[in-house]
């Protein structure tokens, strides 16, 4: 599976911003597909993730931001509403057999997107 991350950018504190992954591979839809974060100087976190009709956010994104897909090949989306200087990271795209939330257990991982709130 090969994933490709895109929408990153530079953004006002309160701006929106989308990104998009678009998964590649003839099995990809037995994946759960999600986000992480790497803040500056910071490990990696889990943002969102989606599985079917499941959805699940890290509870500092919850309400900010939605991950959404319209099926099960199509690309995953990250709406981004409200953004705060703290959401300032690399995003990168993911995808996982099992729950997403710890990082050991994706198994693809797309290359990074920059996103950068200024205040």
């Amino acid at each position: 599976v090969q994933l490709q991350a895109s929408g990153g950018g530079l953004v006002q504190a309160g701006g929106s911003l989308r990104l998009s992954c678009a998964a590649s591979g003839r099995t990809v839809s037995r994946y759960r597909m999600g986000w992480f974060r790497q803040p500056p100087g910071k490990e990696r976190e889990f943002v969102a993730a989606i599985s079917g009709g499941s959805t699940d956010y890290a509870d500092s994104v919850k309400g900010r931001f939605t991950i959404s897909r319209d099926n099960a090949v199509s690309p995953v989306y990250l709406q981004m509403n409200m953004l705060k200087p703290e959401d300032t990271a690399v995003y990168y795209c993911a995808a996982s057999i099992t729950t997403m939330r710890d990082p050991h257990n994706v198994l693809y991982w797309g290359k990074g997107t920059l996103v950068t709130v200024s205040s």
